[in-house]
């Protein structure tokens, strides 16, 4: 799970990336290719935008590469290449009491300020149906095996 608002998530989807917690390279290369990773995204915009609370993309790590990527002279985040699926967002508000990390948590929020998180694939399999995605965690599957 990344946590990221979501004209930043629009920009990853667009060109096929993933990129977190400000640009740091140690979250992404907690992934490993086929890793599976969806985004929630608390806010519109990184600054003053307007409350979202939803999960926003959802994808598979392509391949086994952590990369800089310079957006300008003064920053140069890291990247990940991701295959993202087609999906609809989804409220967290609706499987607040049936997630894992969040059911009986009034404070569910705290969680998600680590920028990102490991998350159960059942939780995943809750998120992506919410999302409009039918994937078959757990077993090693390709981005042909769902449905949508």
């Amino acid at each position: 799970m990344g946590v990221v608002s979501e004209t930043h998530v629009q920009r990853g989807v667009a060109g096929g990336f993933a990129q977190l917690c400000h640009g740091k390279a140690a979250p992404l290369r907690k992934m490993k290719r086929g890793d599976w990773f969806v985004y929630y995204s608390p806010r519109t915009e990184i600054k003053g935008g307007e409350p979202l609370q939803a999960f926003t993309a959802i994808g598979r790590v392509q391949d086994d590469e952590v990369y800089a990527y310079a957006m300008s002279d003064t920053f140069i985040p890291f990247r990940r290449n991701m295959d993202y699926i087609d999906c609809q967002q989804a409220s967290i508000r609706g499987l607040l009491d049936q997630l894992s990390f969040t059911r009986d948590n009034r404070n569910w929020g705290v969680l998600f300020r680590r920028g990102q998180f490991q998350i159960t694939a059942d939780d995943f399999q809750l998120i992506a149906e919410a999302m409009g995605v039918d994937i078959h965690v757990g077993l090693d599957v390709g981005l042909n095996d769902f449905n949508r």
